[in-house]
């Protein structure tokens, strides 16, 4: 007589399918155990293996049988592996149908990728190592002495505390001017975390801010198990940190936008610094913004969160304006404009280069104007450091023939190959595509052929020759691409053997350079008169943070200046900044994006396609608006714009253009979407002869 076995059950799992696919849900397979909701899995999907989540058990058929030929069965169940939990089964449910992205692509995008390689046995193997590697629990040592809290300080961490009530249910904006101690609110608020037992997570919008505030949490919580969690890691110590804090072993977790989906079992604190940034928002796949569901998990699991910023985004400064003054009052925020030791903001000085000598004919002008490199050389003779920010890298944007008037384009994108002197290559900043310079113009032969424009390795070069012997250094993408080569002239820096640095935005924000009395930027006017309109938002934003890396020790703070070379002095974004007046910059952009129908007064998507040709990319958006454009009507408020080509039109030989959707209500938006995807599923796949490679929407997009 045969032994009865229990039948196998359905259980829903959701894999990675390819995008496109029309799969947005998950798959019904057979399993002859029970599983939890999120537990890890390998499933079969057409001839591969692959790693899926359990997204729901025991979904049975009505019968409550299921025939084991209709489906196929779970292969391999990663035992020992702890469910991921509700959730953040809930936060990726939230990010899939948000951002339009599928279930499964959200899911498995978000897990180690070396996990999802993983087969069970593998998986074991994995397991034991962690085990022992966490055998031995750290000692939480006795608290050393801390900082004295400013009044500000000690001000906004009342309200931390207090947070019960009406505050407890909105997020915390903690307004700071640079140099005002907000990473110690930061450290404060985390330790009470951590005294009640919860884990914190602290995120930053880089990765090469990520070792100074690791280095500085590691101090203060020595004892503690922390962990960081970016794309500097190898798959191996990125798998190790995520189960870590999977587990719940590790106490404090360090990461950059991806961590915002880290499982943790006991989150009690979520910090967002420079929540400003641009970086925390996902600008290919699943453009999502970590920031924003950095707010979303925190009201879904009721812990505090806090945004950090000198120069909040305009969405979360109207957020956080009271309705009486015109904002949605949804966040509190916490001020604090004064800098620890109460030292001034470094005093600005907007330069006219408009009045500066013109030079001769056939000239470039100066990289600085007298005035300022004058001020420049007086730093260096008081043993000062001075820092020249431009925000452009290599040696020039492009070179020129001026004979036939050849410049150095890229044969794949319609985009300038720029000028690296280091290694004399021009190199295409969009798809890699890298040649040595030629030794005459290529059109027709003219030997000389000269750089136009400059960037920061011919800015380093010039300043060498207009400051004798004074120790210029660089740091940018170019100079920092190895490993320990951002730490190693971060280090040359705090040590004084640097007299003036040049740099991009990668050192305008974060350092704390305790020796920079003088900071300049001297090409500052391109980001003006952009078509972005968010462009004035983020030259704002780069300047004052910029500015806050002078005078933070509070001994030479007092004569520590800015310096902006500008041919508009009397612009209100400069005019702003002289004062560092950021409440009414705030005011004026918002006023202007209120009269424009512009966010946050409105929200937008881009439909963006990518095709062998403009006329084919275009026609897909042209097709896409007609086949919607009764749901628009149907839902009301939805404004479709004609299509456009992208700023960049064309890169690594694909053509791309967009379309803006726009909607006054956010739930309108979404419900929009949401019904077009399929029409617009189904219009690709019938373009695909016609020279379409993808297309994707953009919600919530940060260039326009």
């Amino acid at each position: 007589m045969s032994e009865n076995r229990p039948s196998p059950s359905r259980i829903a799992v959701v894999v990675e399918a390819p995008q496109h696919s029309g799969l947005w849900g998950a798959l019904d397979y057979l399993c002859e155990q029970p599983l939890a909701p999120g537990t890890l899995v390998r499933v079969p999907l057409g001839r591969r293996v692959v790693t899926g989540v359990v997204w729901q058990a025991g979904a049975d058929s009505a019968a409550g049988e299921v025939v084991e030929q209709d489906l196929k069965a779970v292969i391999e169940v990663f035992d020992g592996l702890p469910p991921l939990p509700d959730a953040w089964r809930q936060l990726v449910k939230f990010a899939s149908a948000y951002y339009q992205r599928s279930l499964g692509e959200i899911a498995l995008m978000v897990l180690p990728p070396e996990l999802r390689q993983l087969d069970a046995l593998q998986w074991g193997r994995r397991l034991k190592r962690l085990n022992k590697a966490v055998t031995d629990a750290p000692s939480v040592p006795d608290e050393g002495a801390l900082p004295v809290l400013t009044e500000q300080q000690a001000q906004a961490l009342d309200q931390l505390a207090s947070a019960g009530g009406q505050a407890g249910d909105k997020p915390f904006l903690l307004w700071g001017s640079t140099g005002s101690g907000k990473t110690e609110v930061y450290l404060r608020q985390a330790q009470r975390a951590l005294d009640e037992g919860r884990q914190v997570l602290m995120m930053v919008p880089e990765i090469n801010l990520t070792p100074q505030l690791e280095a500085r949490v590691a101090e203060r919580f020595a004892g503690r198990r922390i962990v960081s969690l970016h794309s500097g890691l190898t798959p191996a110590q990125r798998l190790r940190n995520w189960l870590m804090a999977h587990y719940g072993h590790a106490d404090l977790i360090l990461g950059t936008r991806l961590s915002v989906f880290t499982p943790l079992p006991r989150l009690g604190l979520i910090v967002v610094d420079e929540e400003h940034d641009p970086s925390y928002k996902q600008q290919d796949g699943a453009r999502y913004s970590a920031r924003d569901l950095a707010v979303y998990r925190a009201r879904l699991e009721k812990v505090p969160v806090i945004l950090g910023s000198a120069t909040p985004s305009l969405e979360s400064w109207y957020n956080a304006l009271p309705e009486a003054e015109g904002g949605a009052g949804r966040y509190v925020r916490l001020a604090m404009p004064a800098r620890v030791g109460d030292g001034d903001m470094p005093r600005v000085r907007v330069l006219d280069l408009s009045r500066a000598p013109k030079p001769m004919r056939g000239q470039e002008p100066p990289p600085v104007a007298r005035e300022l490199l004058a001020a420049i050389t007086q730093r260096i003779e008081q043993g000062e450091q001075s820092l020249v920010l431009l925000n452009r890298r290599g040696y020039a944007p492009v070179l020129h023939c001026s004979d036939c008037g050849w410049k150095s384009g890229c044969p794949h994108c319609s985009a300038w190959r720029v000028f690296h002197k280091v290694d004399r290559t021009l190199r295409c900043h969009h798809c890699g595509f890298t040649e040595r310079v030629p030794r005459a113009c290529p059109d027709c032969g003219n030997t000389d052929i000269h750089p136009v424009g400059r960037g920061t390795e011919r800015l380093e070069e010039q300043l060498a020759e207009a400051l004798p012997g004074a120790r210029i250094g660089r740091i940018d993408a170019d100079v920092t691409k190895h490993k320990g080569a951002l730490e190693e002239r971060l280090a040359d820096v705090h040590a004084g053997e640097v007299d003036v640095l040049v740099g991009t935005q990668m050192v305008a924000k974060g350092h704390d350079f305790r020796r920079i009395t003088l900071v300049a930027a001297v090409n500052p006017d391109s980001a003006l008169f952009a078509s972005d309109f968010r462009a004035a938002e983020r030259q704002f934003a780069l300047l004052l943070q910029a500015a806050g890396r002078a005078g933070r020790d509070a001994d030479v703070a007092g004569h520590s200046e800015m310096w902006v070379q500008t041919y508009h002095p009397t612009h209100p974004l400069y005019q702003a900044l002289s004062r560092y007046d950021y409440a009414d910059f705030a005011a004026q952009q918002l006023k202007e994006r209120e009269m424009a129908g512009l966010p946050p007064y409105a929200s937008l998507a881009m439909l963006r396609a990518e095709a062998k040709t403009q006329e084919a990319a275009v026609a897909f958006l042209n097709a896409a608006i007609e086949a919607v454009a009764h749901l628009a009507e149907a839902l009301g408020g939805i404004t479709l714009y004609p299509p456009v080509p992208t700023p960049v039109q064309r890169v690594a030989n694909v053509e791309r253009a967009q379309l803006m959707i726009e909607s006054p209500l956010r739930p309108a938006l979404q419900r929009f979407l949401t019904q077009s995807q399929a029409v617009w599923l189904e219009l690709a796949q019938k373009n695909r002869r016609s020279g379409l490679i993808r297309w994707a929407v953009d919600v919530d997009p940060l260039a326009i």
